[in-house]
């Protein structure tokens, strides 16, 4: 794909440039060198040391509103005293430096108050996957060795039957509308902080006493992988704050890049909001958009479900600033017919992240939402959310990148083959990413960690290319290319360009059997409403674009958003059913 034509002065400062000077000492974004698990690794100097000092930090915005769920309303202050009174309750019941608290919730404020309670004090936080079933929530808890577990009445209902083979597990906490609990190490969290609208009410006392440093454990977030057994990543305090840094400096470079000094921080600005749209127990969800708007004093909204016409609602009754998550849902806020009776003005930036999405999406948002800049980035559950980022005009100028590394990270394309040749621009290999957010490795697991973490590095198994410039270019999952008769077809490519047909809003390549081949490329796609496509028009569209291997064989027509998991990824096993009653061609 061709480059556009950059802007006449465009960019004033180059990337490498402008981390420089954001970096430089003195900066607020200085960065300084540490060994790390034996191994040089530059870092965020000023950064918070913990999440128990994000806390500590957060409690000077005082009466700000930090959390809005359906009608309640939680100050930072009484979000303070709530944290507060759960530390001391986990403490008074044994939860030591080390020890693994679980928390199973859809978004909640109790989500959020359990896992900095149990940070707080050193604890490890093990958010598990509100979707999973009984048995796999189950196997959450008796891998991570979970001491308590936190949950809603939905969690404890599917769990309840499996809480006897947990054998670590000493006590559990069960929040919103649970009927009578009989069970022995049960409690309802009610009963030790009252509903959200009473903790401004609690007792005014500090945080427990604890040692927490940067590079203690901090979280275990199980990784969602498609075959075999989750695994848990277990990260430190410094590499789960690491986002918070990351996103101001990618927001700062965007500034440079076009020869503007970033603006000072003005205590009189209007409050930040943002709409969560992407569950607390992915670390996009914890990482990149709680931990920040903890510390930086910035109110968070919260939905029972992700549903467009009540997020225009929220949108304009909060004064929304931020939203996103994947790009459909990006989409679904552009095209909803609804969109033109809600006041969305207050708009300022609808980011992203997983796959890139359709480089339409960047000139429809800007079209859509005049005041907003789109926002895409990369990274995963083993890099703590954020790695590299792409934002304001190189978004615009790269639509189908998902940016640069963080100024205290390093990306590199390696031949998949040996793992250690590094390819030149432009050649398609493994993408391996190294910096202070990286986790430690996997819980318990050291083969799979040894496989994966290599001298401080992360193999992502991405496909991916760079360019000159130090843009990162997914390509494709390794394991998901399709191999048609010895020649790769990268799913991502393909689905770009059926985002590029006006009438699609949703696509998925997936494989399908043939005899001699091996595999054929078949799409599964979800139009815009009101549009139209035949099969054999979007097959044209691929065939006038792409070569002739990689246009689907088939095309099937999916009436709602394509099926997710939690992280936004596509269910592709899923999808594949479809095709399954179909021989395998000859």
């Amino acid at each position: 794909m061709s480059e556009p034509a950059l802007p006449p002065g465009w960019p004033a400062m180059s990337i490498q440039q402008a981390h420089a000077l954001l970096t430089q000492p003195g900066s607020p974004l200085e960065a300084e060198e540490k060994v790390i698990r034996g191994i040089k690794t530059k870092v965020w100097k000023n950064l918070p040391p913990s999440l128990r000092s994000v806390v500590e930090a957060s409690r000077a915005h005082g009466e700000k509103v930090f959390l809005v769920y359906e009608d309640e309303r939680v100050t930072f202050e009484a979000f303070y005293r709530a944290v507060s009174a759960f530390a001391r309750e986990l403490q008074a019941h044994g939860v030591q430096k080390g020890d693994r608290v679980a928390v199973i919730m859809r978004n909640l404020p109790e989500w959020v108050v359990s896992f900095y309670a149990a940070a707080s004090i050193g604890a490890i936080v093990t958010p598990l996957n509100a979707w999973w079933t009984g048995p796999e929530l189950e196997y959450g808890l008796t891998d991570s060795g979970a001491k308590v577990v936190v949950m809603d009445a939905e969690r404890y209902e599917r769990l309840k039957e499996h809480l006897g083979n947990c054998p670590d597990l000493v006590r559990a906490y069960v929040s919103r509308e649970v009927e009578e609990i009989a069970h022995p190490y049960v409690s309802k969290l009610e009963d030790v902080l009252g509903g959200a609208d009473d903790w401004a009410k609690l007792p005014d006392q500090a945080l427990p006493a604890a040692e927490v440093d940067p590079d203690d454990d901090a979280t275990i977030f199980y990784t969602s992988g498609t075959t075999g057994k989750p695994k848990g990543a277990l990260a430190t305090q410094r590499a789960v704050n690491s986002n918070i840094m990351t996103a101001a400096a990618a927001g700062a470079r965007t500034f440079l890049r076009k020869g503007e000094m970033p603006p000072a921080p003005d205590p009189n600005a209007p409050q930040r909001s943002a709409l969560i749209s992407v569950p607390f127990f992915h670390v996009t969800g914890c990482f990149a958009v709680l931990n920040p708007s903890l510390f930086a004093g910035g109110k968070l909204v919260m939905m029972y479900k992700w549903d467009v016409i009540r997020a225009f609602e929220l949108i304009e009754r909060e004064k929304i600033m931020l939203a996103g998550g994947v790009p459909t849902i990006a989409w679904q806020l552009i095209e909803h017919p609804a969109r033109a009776n809600y006041d969305l003005s207050s708009l300022e930036s609808v980011s992203y992240g997983g796959a890139p999405s359709a480089p339409e999406l960047v000139r429809r948002i800007r079209e859509a939402f005049p005041k907003s800049q789109p926002g895409q980035g990369w990274g995963m559950t083993e890099t703590c959310a954020t790695v590299t980022s792409n934002g304001g005009e190189d978004y615009v100028n790269r639509p189908d990148s998902c940016g640069v590394a963080a100024a205290v990270a390093e990306i590199q394309i390696r031949d998949p083959n040996d793992g250690k040749t590094v390819l030149a621009p432009g050649e398609v290999g493994e993408l391996w990413s190294f910096g202070p957010m990286n986790c430690k490795g996997y819980w318990n697991k050291p083969e799979a960690t040894a496989q994966t973490f290599v001298d401080g590095w992360v193999r992502t198994g991405d496909l991916a290319r760079m360019d000159e410039d130090g843009f990162c270019f997914i390509i494709d999952r390794a394991k998901d290319m399709l191999i048609r008769g010895g020649e790769n077809i990268y799913c991502v490519e393909v689905e770009n360009v059926l985002y590029d047909h006006p009438a699609v809003m949703d696509a998925a390549i997936v494989g399908v059997p043939h005899r001699t081949l091996g595999e054929e490329p078949a799409a599964v796609v979800t139009l815009k409403p009101g549009a139209e496509a035949t099969e054999d028009e979007l097959r044209a569209h691929v065939a006038e674009r792409l070569a002739a291997f990689k246009v689907p064989v088939k095309v099937r027509f999916w009436h709602e958003t394509l099926p997710r998991n939690p992280n936004g990824k596509i269910l592709k096993n899923e999808l594949k059913k479809l095709f399954e009653d179909e021989k395998a061609d000859a």
